[in-house]
């Protein structure tokens, strides 16, 4: 299929951007990496009258470290300069691992950071990343820039609180432990499709016992679920078999994922509690 008739805009400013997006007159669609619009645009299920491509704004294809050791990365970067920055697999490697599991590389070198993110898929690696690591995204709009927590920017499945009229500029990733452990692992049908069902987990360690969890799924909802049963069942031991098996257990009984042609819930469930434990694993032996 082709798409719709559109204009296309190519501004040099935030500022301009911003007001194409806030003209009341036409649909306007923001145009980065297109690796979700393109193709939705093409089965004519978003029909936008304009496209604004920001690819041409000063310095949004930027990933830096900043002045308190935070992440910036821009809304133009993409997926795998990203993931390929010495500083980012150094410094919030658990991101850089979320990047490689994005579809092929032929995706991750158009598609970018802010682009998974603002579409928000809810089975997509990046919500949940962002939700594991506090992530903060920076909003442009008419009346000014405003910040939003990763924690209250997903909505549901493919809104999230950016308006109509803003840009998502950047996601700011605070600096991370460097002894903290991660790990993120998934289930997809076939290699770089959308994950079934996915994970992400964070531990920080004190002597033999874990001291901290952070544990997100992606698939699991319409929005990025962090389970805090299972970090609760976490925190405090040593990660045994017994300390495993309880993690699981709570995931099988809190875990609430929707059922479609691809997985039953019953079957999501069982995988994210396996999952879980792999990742708890791995994620414990990076603590060392």
């Amino acid at each position: 299929m082709k798409p719709s008739p559109f204009d296309y805009a190519a501004p040099a400013t935030v500022a301009e951007a911003v007001a194409l997006l806030a003209d009341g007159d036409r649909e306007a669609k923001v145009l980065a990496g297109g690796q979700s619009l393109v193709p939705m645009l093409s089965m004519r299920l978003a029909r936008p009258e304009v496209l604004v491509d920001i690819t041409r704004i000063g310095g949004l294809a930027r990933c830096v470290v900043g002045a308190e050791g935070e992440l910036r990365i821009g809304a133009a970067a993409r997926q795998s300069a990203v993931a390929a920055t010495p500083a980012v697999r150094r410094g919030w490697p658990l991101l850089a691992a979320a990047i490689d599991r994005i579809g092929h590389p032929q995706i991750r070198q158009r598609g970018t950071v802010c682009g998974s993110l603002a579409h928000h898929d809810p089975a997509a690696e990046l919500p949940a990343v962002a939700v594991a690591l506090d992530a903060r995204f920076v909003l442009a709009g008419p009346a000014g820039t405003r910040t939003v927590p990763a924690a209250e920017f997903f909505v549901a499945t493919f809104q999230t609180a950016l308006a109509d009229d803003e840009l998502l500029t950047e996601v700011v990733f605070p600096a991370q432990p460097p002894e903290r452990g991660w790990a993120f692992e998934e289930l997809a049908r076939r290699h770089g499709d959308f994950a079934t069902i996915g994970v992400g987990v964070l531990l920080d360690r004190a002597a033999d016992s874990v001291a901290g969890a952070r544990v997100v799924f992606c698939g699991a909802g319409p929005v990025p679920v962090r389970l805090l049963p299972a970090e609760a069942a976490l925190t405090g031991t040593t990660l045994d078999a017994d300390d495993l098996a309880a993690a699981a257990r709570a995931v099988q009984s809190r875990l609430e994922p929707a059922g479609d042609v691809h997985a039953s819930a019953e079957y999501r469930r069982e995988a994210a509690a396996h999952l879980l434990t792999r990742a708890v694993t791995i994620a414990w032996e990076r603590t060392r």
